[in-house]
């Protein structure tokens, strides 16, 4: 028996000392103490389950992150490369403008796992599939906000642009996009989130991910699973949330000077 192991039957023991006082006295501080008692015991067997697992588990664990960050990553980047550009268009070409976003709309609500399983028939099982149901779920935001900064920049400074000779193409690159970037910026954060959030899908079919962590710990109904892969995913999308807010900082630190 590990040392560990020791300690973590000493604590029992004791948790269960003070539950055995606790219901020899009457009055509710002894029913409050039972309560501390038993929660002090649930947090103990979790905290050690926890850390057992990433002591054996380390390698894997750290195999799943980079799994989950890549698929992430690759889908930003895939929405990001579509909702712009489309964007972008739906500004110039107003008439289509309500179709396209009225399109991605509905296919925003269409719920990931059955665009999953659409996909499935089409691209097999892996990275493929997850990535087009994430994708529906990216591209919205982004495409939505492109359109409200770049329809948000005020009309006199378009046309100081023109007067000073600039081309259509320098009035956009220079006046548009800029203005309208932190909109933009704002909804590939909001992308970001629900594309961290919902890769755990990725784990049904194949393509890894901390969603396996998460699925593991509801078939063999172990709540440290469940911990372990909730809150990873919950930490990692602070965190790009986080890298995103540094980034557009970097990009306007002319409001911060």
């Amino acid at each position: 028996m590990t040392t560990r192991c020791r300690v973590y039957i000493d604590r029992i023991k004791i948790v269960r000392v003070y539950l055995s006082y606790a219901k020899t006295r009457g009055g509710w501080p002894y029913r409050f103490a039972e309560l501390l008692a038993h929660v002090a015991g649930v947090i103990l067997f979790m905290w050690e389950s926890i850390v057992l697992y990433f002591e054996n588990n380390m390698d894997a664990y750290l195999i799943m992150l980079q799994r989950h960050i890549g698929i992430s990553l690759r889908v930003l980047v895939i929405s990001v490369l579509i909702g712009c550009p489309m964007g972008v268009l739906c500004v110039i070409f107003k008439k289509q403008q309500k179709w396209v976003i009225g399109l991605f709309q509905v296919l925003r609500i269409i719920p990931s796992l059955a665009v999953l399983v659409l996909s499935i028939r089409f691209l097999g099982i892996g990275m493929g599939p997850a990535m087009v149901a994430l994708a529906f779920l990216a591209i919205p935001p982004i495409l939505m906000n492109t359109v409200a900064g770049l329809e948000e920049v005020p009309f006199f400074m378009l046309e100081t642009a023109k007067g000073m000779g600039m081309t259509p193409l320098q009035v956009w690159v220079k006046i548009r996009l800029p203005l309208a970037l932190p909109l933009i910026l704002a909804g590939v954060k909001t992308a970001m989130v629900e594309i961290v959030a919902s890769a755990t899908i990725a784990a049904l079919i194949g393509a890894g991910g901390l969603g396996q962590i998460i699925f593991q710990g509801l078939s063999v109904r172990r709540t440290e699973l469940l911990l372990i892969g909730g809150i990873s995913v919950a930490l990692l999308s602070l965190t790009a949330v986080f890298l995103l807010d540094l980034l557009d900082r970097f990009i306007q630190r002319y409001k911060y000077v």
